[in-house]
């Protein structure tokens, strides 16, 4: 059975990944208002992403007889200077999702939880992927500078993303 405070600690987790979808999503009705429609669908499947992180911890949760306790999802931002700081919030927002996980992997180590410990251990792993694939986004906003012809270019880019590469 796992304890109260890892219980507590991942129900907050459940609602920072529900809050990711709800940002991203946010993010994706952005990109449409700039007629960024490859950005729009990058963001998009990066909010389902996130609803289905959500839902790992809520099913985790449930698995080892603890009990989910949803709460309120803080209203995302909702407009942004330029299509370059949307993904540099969204990677300091997954460095924020990193730094999260790893206090809960703290919290297991610490209470010797092996079941939550191998549980999160996907999430340390997925971390460093989004951490990675965002980070080379906004790495190519820096090569492209001002250059709409670039902009262009690396919203058909984003365009390309596939739901199959979204995570399991």
């Amino acid at each position: 059975m796992i304890s109260q405070k890892m219980q507590d600690a991942l129900n907050e987790q459940i609602n920072k990944e529900f809050f990711s979808a709800y940002l991203y999503l946010s993010m994706s009705a952005y990109f449409d208002s700039k007629n960024l429609a490859g950005m729009s669908q990058w963001m998009k499947l990066q909010s389902e992403e996130e609803y289905q992180h959500a839902l790992k911890f809520y099913d985790f949760v449930l698995r080892v007889g603890g009990k989910v306790k949803l709460s309120a999802i803080d209203a995302p931002k909702t407009s942004w200077d330029s299509a370059q700081q949307v993904f540099e919030e969204s990677l300091a927002h997954e460095q924020f999702i990193s730094k999260s996980i790893h206090t809960l992997m703290d919290l297991a180590i610490e209470e010797s939880d092996h079941p939550t410990k191998s549980f999160l251990q996907w999430f340390v792993d997925e971390q460093v992927e989004e951490e990675d694939n965002v980070q080379q986004i906004v790495d190519n906003f820096n090569l492209i500078g001002d250059s709409k012809g670039g902009l262009f270019m690396l919203d058909r880019e984003l365009g390309s993303r596939t739901p199959q590469e979204t995570a399991e």
